[in-house]
């Protein structure tokens, strides 16, 4: 409890009693490795803040192959944001790729938060700003480096993902072959570069 009510600290928006407020709503889950917390075709009513463990999200493309776009780490919310606001069925899967813990929050329960203090719309706000903020900067990482600088600019901001993540991953999530991949770290290794 003490990382979530932290976290939503950090914000400076809530007061200590609307953060209680949320805590009181939510409910703690275990996801097992390897399963998957809402899967491709569902509706989202919950988001998840994640205690502890690592998700991975991807879509299957028009050739049915998976395409992983996003890593979740601990202190963060996780959930299918476009179908948990639109209530309409998502495109993605969400696998635990460790067990992890969260403390899930039902849609119907932030609404009426929401409903009886503004300070919560502010923050929904200010959350969906910041996934918009992540998005643009992964669409413009994407399109315009390299796939030497975007594992480059990994391994330097977020060097977690190479400890946690297995390689075929990885390198959907940079747009690269597992093959492009190795050679990259191999070469990163020789200069020193890669600790792996």
């Amino acid at each position: 409890m003490a990382n979530i009510k932290s976290f939503l600290s950090s914000f400076d928006i809530l007061t200590s009693s609307e953060i209680d407020d949320f805590v009181e709503l939510t409910y703690p889950k275990t996801v097992k490795k390897g399963e998957l917390l809402i899967e491709e075709g569902a509706i989202a009513t919950e988001i998840g803040f994640v205690v502890s463990g690592v998700f991975r999200s991807y879509y299957h493309n028009t050739t049915e192959e998976e395409v992983t776009y996003c890593f979740t780490f601990e202190n963060a919310f996780v959930g299918a944001y476009s179908s948990f606001i639109s209530q309409t069925e998502t495109p993605e899967n969400i696998e635990a790729l460790t067990d992890v813990t969260l403390l899930m929050a039902p849609r119907d329960k932030l609404l009426a938060l929401e409903a009886k203090s503004v300070n919560w719309i502010k923050l929904s706000r200010f959350i969906a700003e910041r996934e918009y903020l992540k998005m643009e900067q992964r669409v413009f990482m994407l399109q315009k480096e390299t796939a030497e600088s975007k594992y480059e600019n990994l391994l330097k901001n977020h060097p977690e993902y190479l400890q946690a993540i297995p390689i075929n991953y990885l390198s959907s999530y940079l747009g690269v072959t597992k093959r492009h991949l190795s050679r990259i770290r191999k070469a990163l290794m020789e200069k020193d570069i890669c600790p792996l």
